[in-house]
């Protein structure tokens, strides 16, 4: 066996009173100086960040959980609960070590028990998991704090896949709670992470509430993005929902919250006006607009129709209307982000140009039958409630009928998993934004993976695009990796699975007594340091 160092590229690489016990309890004493007031992006209704790629349940999984590995400022892994692994000449078996004073919230130690179930969950759902799920052969705790992983055949993703850094992050779970089905979300809400969630103060619509956990041992070294110690300088987090724009920036040049995840764009030019404000750039890599259809009903059940939208939109009209300013965003027809190593033009050079001549001939020789497009429209997320309008304007002029449907993002979230007919509360397409970290290649980007009913919301079939995606997970150089990306992009022009609708960028907004706040792909909380004043 040969000592692995513990790091790696990635960017081609692919309850509530046990937690009271546990956490402590000096905030109330202490003042306001311990607390962090924050409004997040969205209200926390679901909370388990296996069952959705929802980011704000995965920033509530980033608050009470914990990960074998993790990636740094570098873009490189980390361990992060895990110790030291070891990898055999013939790269089929991985030998895991967890590190020492690994704590569940209820005082239980974390052992290999928690950990296999909890991988065997994650990658039950998340399309990477999935991808490397079908290398493993066998996996097995030796002892509480070893296990193995036996692989039918090498894959450089395996590491890389266990410190995924967004939607679906790889949580560990204790062992009752991780061998809940996949397919139905938990009831219970224990971590081993650096907060602890107290339920009985969580109030859908007004807060959430998370408190530090005495309990939880931060690595040694520095907090570089997702890796490092997680060193937690405050006593308590709330999330408050404040779902106004204006009403929360106003609170916060009040000094009545201490932190804005993402305000409105038009809002910047307030906030930089005020001394006591600061704007943090916490993802600089960005982010991606795109539209998904639902394959498994009309109009978007035929590969011809969905041509016809790729060639019916433009990114620039999608980005104007949602981020206003050219500062904050970038029309990019790669797939795979542009600035970074997958970034390719290949099938898209003349689409999304709303060509709406070519777009009805597609519908025509479709056979369109002018049924309508359920477009449903998140109307409480500033940075995608013009989305939908534009969409619907775009459509109709190359000929669809579109019904759009506005709603609230977490009933947009609630409704997209549904596979009832659009006329009987189903749907048929729908917007949403991804952080460019999540879709850096086609094996971890979630709406690539076109394998039916396993596949995410939308559930696209396509034996072709699979062969492709797994042709990528066993690719052994950038240059290889880079010629199959492109072929997976030129598959997505011929037989969409989703469509890219340009880049954007954000920041959050702090008083200025708020510092500590990390470059990463989701916001978190550890680092984070409030002093008085301001």
């Amino acid at each position: 066996m040969k000592s692995v160092k513990l790091s790696r590229r990635t960017v081609m690489a692919g309850a509530a009173a046990a937690g009271a016990m546990a956490s402590t309890s000096g905030a109330s004493a202490q003042g306001a100086a311990n607390v962090l007031r924050v409004v997040m992006h969205s209200d926390l209704r679901i909370v388990d960040p296996i069952w959705t790629t929802a980011y704000i349940v995965r920033n509530h999984g980033y608050m009470i959980y914990d990960t074998l590995f993790a990636l740094d400022a570098k873009g490189e892994v980390q361990p992060q609960m895990v110790d030291r692994y070891t990898v055999s000449d013939d790269k089929l078996t991985y030998t895991f070590t967890l590190r020492d004073g690994l704590m569940w919230h209820d005082n239980q130690p974390v052992t290999t028990a928690d950990i296999i179930p909890s991988i065997r969950r994650w990658a039950a759902r998340d399309p990477l998991g999935q991808t490397v799920n079908g290398f493993i052969a066998t996996m097995e705790a030796k002892d509480p704090k070893t296990f193995e992983i036996k692989l039918k055949e090498p894959t450089g993703l395996l590491v890389f896949a266990l410190g995924k850094p967004s939607s679906n992050v790889p949580f560990m779970m204790p062992k009752r709670v991780a061998e809940t089905d996949p397919n139905s979300q938990i009831t219970e809400f224990v971590g081993s992470g650096p907060f602890v969630f107290q339920r009985d103060e969580w109030k859908p619509g007004d807060r959430a509430v998370y408190t530090k956990f005495a309990g939880y041992k931060p690595r040694s070294e520095p907090a570089s993005s997702l890796a490092g110690g997680k060193v937690v300088k405050v006593d308590r987090v709330e999330w408050r929902v404040i779902s106004d724009q204006q009403q929360a920036v106003n609170a916060l040049l009040a000094g009545e919250i201490d932190i804005i995840e993402s305000p409105s764009h038009d809002l910047y030019p307030l906030l930089k006006a005020d001394s006591n404000v600061k704007i943090v750039n916490w993802n600089p890599l960005g982010n991606q607009y795109t539209m998904r259809f639902n394959h498994t009903t009309a109009p978007f059940n035929n590969q011809k129709i969905r041509q016809a939208v790729l060639y019916a939109l433009n990114q620039e009209d999608f980005l104007k209307a949602t981020i206003g300013d050219p500062e904050y965003y970038k029309v990019c027809k790669g797939m795979f982000i542009c600035g970074t190593p997958l970034e390719s033009t290949a099938g898209m050079e003349d689409k999304l140009e709303s060509n709406f001549a070519k777009a009805r001939q597609l519908l025509q020789e479709a056979g369109y039958n002018r049924e309508p497009v359920v477009l449903l429209h998140s109307t409480d997320l500033q940075v995608l409630t013009n989305l939908a309008p534009v969409a619907k304007s775009l459509l109709e002029r190359a000929g669809f009928v579109v019904d759009m449907q506005s709603m609230d993002w977490q009933t947009v979230v609630a409704r997209r998993v549904k596979r009832d007919p659009p006329t009987q509360g189903g749907w048929s397409a729908m917007l949403t934004s991804w952080v460019a970290a999540d879709i850096l290649n086609p094996v971890m980007a979630g709406f690539f993976n076109a394998s039916g009913d396993k596949a995410a919301f939308g559930w696209p079939n396509d034996p072709e695009m699979e062969a492709l995606r797994a042709r990528f997970a066993r690719a052994g150089t950038p240059a290889e990796q880079k010629q199959i990306a492109e072929a997976v992009q030129r598959r997505a022009s011929e037989n969409p699975t989703h469509i890219h609708l340009g880049q954007w960028y954000g920041a959050g907004a702090t008083r200025s007594n708020i510092s500590g706040w990390l470059e990463t792909p989701a916001p978190v909380f550890w680092n984070i340091e409030k002093s008085r004043g301001a």
